[in-house]
């Protein structure tokens, strides 16, 4: 594993912590942080995040983030002793959700196939 995917695995797993047990606000109860992304200069991170829920609780969330982003970059650079802290930049993560599409997609798929095979 090269030395800026390790950075980048403590780096999620640091600010997973944060989240779940420093914040006390109670629209981050269903967040997970599921993947970290450094810029080029490693400046700014990009923070991706699922919140199990509807599309009011993940904007609601994603606001809670993007509040407590200057706190979590501090307790970040606090924690890990870093030099140079970069700037948080809480994103959702639609990975899951695409992948449940897909599954919709096939299921949708096999029962329309069925269905011409039987009718036949």
């Amino acid at each position: 594993m090269h030395r800026t995917e390790r950075f980048t695995d403590t780096l999620r797993e640091e600010i997973a912590q944060i989240v779940g047990y420093e914040l006390e606000d109670p629209r981050l109860t269903i967040v997970t942080v599921t993947d970290v992304r450094l810029s080029s200069d490693k400046r700014a991170a990009r923070v991706y995040v699922t919140v199990a829920g509807d599309e009011a609780e993940h904007k609601s969330a994603l606001d809670a983030l993007k509040h407590a982003a200057p706190y979590v970059r501090k307790q970040l650079g606090l924690s890990l002793n870093l030099p140079r802290t970069p700037e948080l930049h809480f994103v959702r993560d639609r990975v899951e959700e695409q992948g449940e599409r897909v599954d919709q997609l096939l299921e949708q798929i096999e029962r329309e196939s069925e269905k011409k095979g039987n009718g036949s």
